[in-house]
């Protein structure tokens, strides 16, 4: 199968179930299900204009919806049941537009997936309110599918949920305190760590809990081991089209990691191999958090030219690959294997 046609097929996939659970328009009989009966009155359209409407303005703009691919392909592999997967795959997708929601008020974001983020069109009181609401209300998953589950796969599927989640926060601080500047040297082993916290997080939770659906427990840890260094793998490759992918730049906004002041592995690397002229001129660029296009270019030069973006291209690669060898022989030769090894390719070769 076709990459793209994959995640064409999972993108329907995963929107009829995060329909079921978040729908476009909350009323009393979708509030009954989900919450119980309400002791007085909820306000519903309150509850549609400022939880629904933007959590699909959002989600209906597109994405990947790779990370519930990952869950599913998982699965597959391990031949785990399929209907189950599709419900707690819904579970990965709702957190990650959550997190972007939330990511973009701290980076004072301006555009997201080619339109203006969540925070500028609803207010920054919405947006956080709904990343929140979007981190927990994939819970409910887990509480309507209790009974398929079993008590020892849902209390298991509760602790990989509460330990990801935590991983989430510590990478996001990491990243939040390296582009306010509060730390200039920076190592790679600490990017990596940071990324697999930020990035690897939701593809790590993704097949945990594909291997505890599937009852092979036995695997989550190198399982756990090839998602993280997927989401590394990813970021590092986002980082790079930041800076060089034009179409990537009309969806998400031209140069946006410098004007953050990221503290991306180019700029590490960069920063340690370009001449001491251009590093102090590339911390001040950093530092100013321009939105000059002049001054971004300039900095994307300084980082081309000490050859950071072909190191971070090589390094993404290698990450993988190491990853993959890691598992190769543990899963077993099937469709789904080869459509994941595709996939992982496609994610780190992509240019959008």
């Amino acid at each position: 199968m076709d990459i793209l046609e994959f995640l064409e097929k999972n993108k329907q996939i995963m929107d009829n179930v995060m329909k079921k659970y978040l729908p476009e328009k909350f009323d009393s009989e979708y509030i009954e299900w989900a919450f119980g009966k309400p002791k007085y009155a909820f306000d519903t359209e309150s509850l549609t204009k400022s939880l629904a409407e933007p959590c699909w303005d959002l989600l209906n703009r597109g994405g990947k919806r790779w990370r519930p691919g990952l869950l599913l392909l998982v699965t597959d592999i391990l031949k785990g049941d399929r209907e189950t997967a599709k419900e707690i795959a819904g579970m990965i997708e709702l957190i990650h537009n959550g997190t972007l929601l939330v990511d973009d008020v701290e980076d004072l974001g301006k555009m997201r997936r080619g339109k203006p983020c969540i925070h500028i069109l609803y207010g920054q009181d919405v947006a956080i309110n709904t990343g929140n609401f979007l981190y927990f209300i994939p819970l409910l998953i887990l509480i309507k599918n209790k009974e398929r589950l079993g008590k020892d796969k849902l209390v298991k599927l509760y602790e990989i949920y509460a330990e990801e989640m935590i991983n989430l926060s510590l990478g996001q601080a990491m990243d939040i305190w390296w582009h306010k500047g509060g730390k200039q040297e920076i190592t790679e082993e600490e990017y990596f760590q940071m990324c697999s916290c930020k990035t690897g997080t939701l593809a790590r939770m993704s097949t945990r809990m594909a291997a505890v659906i599937s009852d092979r427990q036995d695997l989550e840890e190198k399982l756990a081991r090839l998602a993280e260094s997927i989401g590394i793998g990813f970021q590092i490759q986002d980082d790079v089209l930041s800076v060089t992918g034009e179409e990537f730049s009309k969806k998400k906004g031209f140069g946006d990691d410098i004007t953050e002041g990221k503290r991306s592995l180019m700029v590490i690397y960069a920063l340690r191999h370009a001449s001491p002229e251009q590093k102090k001129r590339l911390l001040e660029i950093l530092g100013m958090h321009t939105t000059n296009k002049e001054l971004i270019q300039e900095a994307i030069q300084i980082l081309k030219s000490a050859g950071a973006v072909e190191y971070a291209k090589k390094k993404a690669r290698e990450i993988v690959r190491d990853a993959w060898e890691n598992i190769d022989g543990d899963l077993p030769d099937c469709e789904p294997k080869d459509i994941l090894r595709n996939f992982i390719n496609f994610l780190i070769e992509r240019k959008i």
